[in-house]
């Protein structure tokens, strides 16, 4: 069996130089971490692009919450995808559902025009689906290269049954990669099936942040900002998913 790859969605600059750097195979690029991932700028892609030499997917989400697309949203979806392609983008991620919570075919068909052949990822959104083995047998006939799923629930510990069940139906007609909390210990169970065959997990930790003052009195949206860290990728995480994958 060949090796599994291991993807890491990262939400800033330091903690995408840091995973290229401790051997992450292929990055997630995605912003604003507390809405589990949005577009990112395209100067981010760009230099990122002159600094690392491994594959980054892009995140196209316009915003955080449900994943039912106005058209116009859809549109900027579209605009995105082409842009960031033009940038160097190596592939895509996203995934949009219909009111109902079903796989929207024709959205996700216009957005998989837009990436022109370059590999396209199902992000989280399966989980929010009503059916998740109906929504798998949708975004394979839809052409998508993978999937990543926690099980439909809040944490890969919790949606494992699920996961096991999708590598199972899922064969070899496309990739399900487990992500969601992700811990080295879930690999070997994962790797029962013999069909895992790429892991999805930040390996996040915070980093004391360069910052010297801080205001007391300021919050942003109404909540706590840390202004004395920031997001980094941890070493030797990286190194336990290495040593079992």
């Amino acid at each position: 069996m060949s090796r599994i790859l291991l993807e890491a969605p990262v939400f800033s600059l330091q903690g995408a130089l840091e995973a290229a750097q401790y051997g992450i195979d292929r990055l997630e690029l995605c912003a604003n971490f507390p809405e589990g991932g949005e577009t990112p700028s395209a100067g981010m892609l760009r230099f990122l692009k002159s600094e690392v030499d491994i594959p980054v997917f892009v995140m196209i989400r316009p915003r955080g919450g449900d994943f039912v697309y106005s058209q116009k949203e859809l549109i900027v979806m579209k605009q995105d995808i082409q842009l960031l392609a033009e940038l160097g983008a190596d592939g895509f991620v996203f995934g949009v559902l219909d009111e109902k919570g079903k796989v929207n075919e024709s959205a996700n068909k216009m957005l998989l025009r837009a990436a022109n052949d370059k590999p396209c990822t199902f992000h989280r959104a399966i989980d929010a689906s009503a059916d998740l083995h109906d929504s798998l047998e949708k975004i394979i006939d839809l052409g998508f290269q993978r999937i990543l799923t926690s099980g439909g629930k809040n944490s890969l510990s919790e949606g494992m049954e699920t996961v096991l069940s999708l590598l199972e139906k899922a064969q070899d007609r496309i990739i399900i990669m487990p992500g969601g909390g992700t811990k080295a210990e879930h690999i070997p169970v994962l790797k029962k099936t013999g069909f895992l065959q790429e892991v999805h997990s930040s390996c996040k930790m915070t980093k004391p942040s360069t910052n010297e003052y801080i205001n007391p009195d300021l919050n942003f949206s109404g909540q706590p900002v840390d202004f004395s860290q920031h997001l980094g990728v941890d070493p030797e995480l990286v190194q336990g998913f290495k040593q079992v994958l």
